[in-house]
């Protein structure tokens, strides 16, 4: 689906609006595409924490060429800085001396990853230091432009090793509308991560995908299919034809039933025992929209929308953790939203299912077991058929409110839940990443 002001930005009357009328001029984003490297450039590595003596390493094992001091005319596609040695609110001046340098030489659609220490694990002095790389990144994510993005990872002490899979991700183009964005890896649970192949890491994993018929969820079930995934869709009855049209393509199993049942949860996981024994990933995408002021809104849009977005998640992954019919180091992951975090205009349901989703997260991440993770991803203004049915105007201002004046696409919140999956993620566990462009207002 195109977007109309961002052609006509590239056009000769569009460019000269923008540069006299100071209009947003939203870059065309890079996005990875199969067999393509990670990076495609070089990474310039700068600070000297606890993360310094392996990151070079680290890199070399995803194929990602990287320096430390740039040639005279070469230009950079990444930043990392460990921050991770900054201890006093003067070390900060050490963010100053590495960026500002190196922030003009960089390619169009760059990244820039600041790895920190988690605050609440540090002394007093420490922690404020730490704490402050939160109001740098976010703060240079809405400055730096081109469609480059910004993000800090808090490393927890002992999960060195374990933030491969979360460079992998944050580095490439996979995260072309995720910025501004704060990572926990090795907060909760496991610190140890397996080896994995880079270019399929799903290989011989099966995936729950809830709502895989079509928009967001078909994307899912086609990302998590290209990195190796087997895939068992979940859609409504009224949804099989257009279900089983994805899962044929995919080569994957059609399950009709509407999660809202009373029997589903049961449902799923004895097909899940029955068909497989168990499975690796849980994604819990169906959702639904019932709008309407809280003045004027019957009791049946409240409960529908949180039975099918909230309550439905929670009794599923109930009765598979039950089942034992997920698998060790086994995902499991929701669909939160921007609404959930900032609320919106006739949304009190819909906000009130997405935040009971985050909590949902924080409820389970210090409670699974068997290194199995839980994670959501909080969309933003994301293009599909449903976006479209918006208002011409309320479209055109959704889309501009966030650092890259666009909106994104559904394979940005695929390509998010397939860092998630990922066995190499062991330690990425009690996160909630937005996909929104990093927003101007509201979160």
């Amino acid at each position: 689906m195109s977007d109309r002001y961002q052609a006509f930005t590239k056009n000769p009357i569009g460019k000269l609006l923008v540069k006299n009328l100071g209009l947003p001029d939203p870059a065309e984003l890079e996005r990875w595409e199969e067999g393509s490297p990670l990076v495609a450039g070089t990474v310039v590595l700068g600070g000297r924490g606890r993360l310094h003596d392996q990151l070079g390493a680290q890199l070399d094992g995803l194929g990602v060429a990287h320096t430390r001091e740039l040639a005279e005319g070469q230009r950079a596609k990444g930043l990392v800085f460990d921050a991770t040695g900054l201890t006093s609110s003067a070390d900060l001046i050490a963010l100053q001396q590495f960026f500002t340098p190196l922030l003009r030489r960089l390619e169009s659609c760059a990244r820039v990853v600041v790895l920190g220490t988690p605050p609440e694990q540090l002394r007093a002095g420490e922690r404020v230091a730490q704490r402050a790389l939160e109001g740098f990144t976010r703060s240079l994510g809405k400055e730096i432009g081109k469609g480059s993005t910004v993000q800090l990872v808090y490393v927890a002490e002992g999960a060195e090793a374990a933030v491969d899979s979360t460079l992998a991700f944050l580095l490439s183009p996979k995260s072309a509308y995720v910025s501004g964005q704060v990572v926990r890896v090795g907060v909760h649970g496991s610190k140890s991560a397996p080896a994995v192949d880079w270019q399929r890491p799903l290989a011989g994993k099966i995936a729950i995908v809830t709502g895989a018929s079509r928009g967001i969820g078909e994307q899912i079930a086609r990302v998590l299919h290209r990195d190796g995934a087997v895939i068992l869709g979940i859609d409504v009855p009224q949804a099989t034809g257009d279900l089983q049209s994805v899962m044929n393509e995919l080569n994957g199993e059609s399950l009709t039933l509407d999660i809202t049942h009373a029997d589903a949860p049961q449902r799923i996981a004895h097909h899940v025992k029955e068909k497989h024994g168990a499975v690796d990933i849980v994604v819990h995408n169906a959702g639904i929209t019932r709008d309407k002021k809280l003045a004027n809104m019957a009791e049946d849009r409240w409960s529908s929308v949180i039975a099918v977005n909230l309550t439905a998640p929670e009794l599923i992954t109930r009765a598979l953790l039950e089942a034992d019919a997920i698998n060790d180091n086994g995902r499991i992951i929701g669909v939160a939203s921007i609404a959930g975090i900032a609320g919106n205009v006739g949304q009190t349901n819909y906000a009130a299912s997405k935040a009971g989703v985050i909590g949902f997260v924080d409820s389970l991440a210090d409670e699974l077991e068997r290194g199995i993770t839980i994670n959501a991803v909080a969309p933003g203004f994301i293009i599909t058929q449903m976006t479209a049915a918006v208002p011409f105007a309320t479209r055109e201002v959704g889309q501009r409110l966030n650092a890259m004046s666009q909106g994104g696409l559904p394979v940005d919140v695929a390509e998010t839940i397939a860092w998630y999956a990922s066995p190499a993620s062991t330690a990425v566990n009690g996160n909630v990443v937005r996909v929104c462009g990093q927003m101007m207002l509201g979160a």
